[in-house]
């Protein structure tokens, strides 16, 4: 007898009503992809579980994959059996004896299957006592047991589990729109990205791009965030902005104060046009209420006046020790700290304003015609696609 299923928990995919069924679709879709390369897996889906089917794979390939994928809620190593009483017992014993280090332990039956003769109940009973006298020092405990083996009866077969894996939760990527991450290659904007496509959400990115103020080793830095985030989802487009120009433009014209200021409002007006030609209905910033002076609650009214886009910040509340425990879980930290400047560090004045009047704003950009640069900006984007895969992002440098 062996392990020959991944059972899938779908967890928040339960709460969706009349729309469950195109969220299930969605994750079948996911779970598809990132299994791309594992030919023989294969998957079934049904209203409240889906099925890998290993084939002879060995199950810690997909277990990892497993774990980055939205939309699932926990995942078990499970026996497939027949429903029959004995073959039940067969499974429910193997289940406890692959276990490592178990003192005690629980059985839980789900009869979803109600023409099993036997109710939940007292096949708990029945598995319970068998277990008990199949095995030698090991006890029950219902309430902190070591481990519980759980047994599905279903329609068609009962799967018995007994680990349970967390997997990533959420929603399923591609659910919930897209939107356009502004990526500095900071620490902050690569988690902003990963919450935001933890709630179903497909990213494509944008970044500005100074040379010589910025060097090619900060663009790829940005390009290697982003193929960690196709992880967790799919392939990303990464549109690097010529930033140079417009940037000493702002900073030889507008007033030091208030060019911060500017150059944010003209960012998010090139991730407005770039949005609006791709069909993205919002932008994800890695913005944090009081971390630096752009992000105050005057300077984000200030700067957010530019767009009628709504702009997703999931890290708004966040204290840096938390985003930086996000950033090395998802594996994005080491990246982010490489010694490579972004141009938000650059041209930076000696004193900016931290409550900057959207009225005072608007003046100074009255004095200085920034159309002509904007326009030559946007045209000459440069657009990379960056795939879910273990190829290094230097391999990503051909233009679409």
């Amino acid at each position: 007898m062996n392990y020959e299923h991944i059972l899938i928990r779908y967890g928040e995919l339960s709460l969706k009503g009349k729309n469950r069924k195109l969220f299930i679709q969605r994750l079948h879709e996911n779970v598809k992809e990132k299994l791309r390369d594992v030919p023989n897996a294969r998957i079934k889906q049904s209203r409240d579980r889906m099925f890998i089917l290993l084939n002879g794979t060995n199950p810690d390939i997909i277990i990892e994959k497993c774990k980055d994928i939205f939309g699932i809620q926990s995942f078990s190593l499970a026996i497939k059996v027949e429903n029959e009483e004995e073959k039940i017992k067969q499974a429910a014993l193997f289940a406890l004896s692959e276990a490592k280090n178990v003192k005690t332990f629980k059985v839980t039956v789900k009869r979803i299957n109600k023409n099993y003769p036997i109710d939940s109940q007292a096949m708990n009973q029945v598995l319970g006592k068998h277990l008990l006298i199949n095995t030698e020092d090991i006890t029950v405990d219902v309430h902190h047991p070591d481990i519980e083996v759980h047994v599905e009866i279903r329609n068609e077969a009962t799967y018995i589990t007994s680990e349970k894996i967390l997997g990533a939760g959420g929603l399923p990527v591609g659910t919930s729109g897209k939107s356009l991450l502004l990526m500095s290659g900071g620490i902050d904007s690569p988690v902003a990205g990963y919450l935001t496509m933890k709630r179903g959400v497909e990213l494509e990115v944008i970044h500005f791009h100074s040379p010589p103020y910025t060097s090619e080793r900060a663009k790829q830095k940005v390009i290697d965030l982003t193929q960690r985030l196709t992880s967790f989802g799919h392939q990303i487009r990464v549109h690097i902005v010529p930033f140079t120009a417009l940037q000493q433009k702002i900073y030889r014209e507008i007033p030091h104060g208030y060019s911060m200021t500017v150059m944010r409002r003209m960012m998010l007006r090139i991730s407005e046009a770039v949005a609006s030609k791709q069909g993205i209905l919002s932008l994800t910033t890695g913005e944090n209420l009081g971390q630096v002076a752009s992000q105050t609650m005057e300077s984000m009214h200030a700067i957010n006046a530019v767009t009628n886009l709504p702009i997703i910040r999931p890290l708004i509340t966040m204290d840096k020790a938390e985003i930086i425990r996000i950033a090395q879980q998802i594996e994005t930290y080491d990246i982010s700290i490489r010694p490579f400047e972004d141009c938000c560090t650059v041209f930076v004045p000696t004193a900016p304003k931290t409550r900057p009047k959207l009225e005072k704003v608007i003046q100074h950009e009255g004095f200085t015609d920034l159309t002509e640069d904007l326009e030559t900006t946007i045209a000459n984007i440069e657009t990379i696609e960056i795939h879910p895969s273990s190829a290094t992002a230097d391999e990503f440098s051909e233009l679409l």
